[in-house]
């Protein structure tokens, strides 16, 4: 049921698929709690996978119940114990169990991956309705002479004038005739992200064409 914390972090590697039973989370006395926090700031990579095991349930519950969508709770579980390994120096004792400031994390992770989700399959749906300008039939027929390469350098010059990652991303969908998910690997983004570059260079390209 629950996704794995992405490995990038050694700490993170050692968080198992599953959060525990409520059971366990009861026998867990405060000062066995501060203890196991104690050995996480000086590294202990044991004792992070074990304040998962404690709490990753609970804080998974707290996240379900605002982000109804499963694999986008499970982004944001996977962000609430990065953000919590990252920050854990700056968690402060105040008489009770830092599953309060997890939970408060990981609603707020909840909220900002339910938002982004939205905002991502409205860009897609707006971008699959939006004409783009058609650049790579014009490349198809080499025999039409001038005219092809009038169009082809007026394209060219076109993309020089624009922002060079609006540019390469017109190349990499309309030239290249790339799919969607090699283009945002090749940037170093996500495909929703990709959804929302390859809108505005459309709007930015319709600007300076013809040249």
């Amino acid at each position: 049921m629950y996704a794995m914390l992405a490995p990038k972090s050694p700490e993170l590697c050692l968080v198992s698929q599953r959060a525990p039973t409520s059971s366990s989370r009861n026998d867990v006395s405060l000062e066995r709690e501060q203890d196991v926090v104690a050995r996480i700031r000086q590294g202990d990579r044991a004792a992070f996978a074990t304040l998962y095991q404690w709490y990753g349930d609970t804080v998974y519950r707290a996240i379900l119940a605002r982000c109804p969508d499963r694999p986008a709770a499970e982004d944001a579980l996977r962000n609430t114990f990065r953000k919590a390994m990252e920050k854990i120096e700056q968690f402060e004792y105040q008489g009770r169990s830092i599953v309060h400031w997890l939970r408060r994390i990981g609603i707020n992770e909840a909220m900002d991956v339910h938002r982004q989700r939205n905002r991502d399959r409205r860009l897609s749906e707006a971008v699959q309705a939006e004409p783009v300008p058609s650049t790579h039939h014009t490349f198809a027929s080499p025999d039409r002479g001038l005219q092809v390469e009038d169009t082809k350098r007026e394209v060219e010059q076109s993309l020089s004038m624009m922002n060079e990652r609006y540019a390469r991303v017109l190349k990499l969908r309309l030239i290249e005739e790339r799919p969607r998910s090699e283009c945002a690997e090749l940037l170093d983004i996500t495909v929703g992200t990709l959804d929302v570059l390859f809108h505005r260079a459309c709007k930015a390209f319709r600007k300076v064409y013809p040249p």
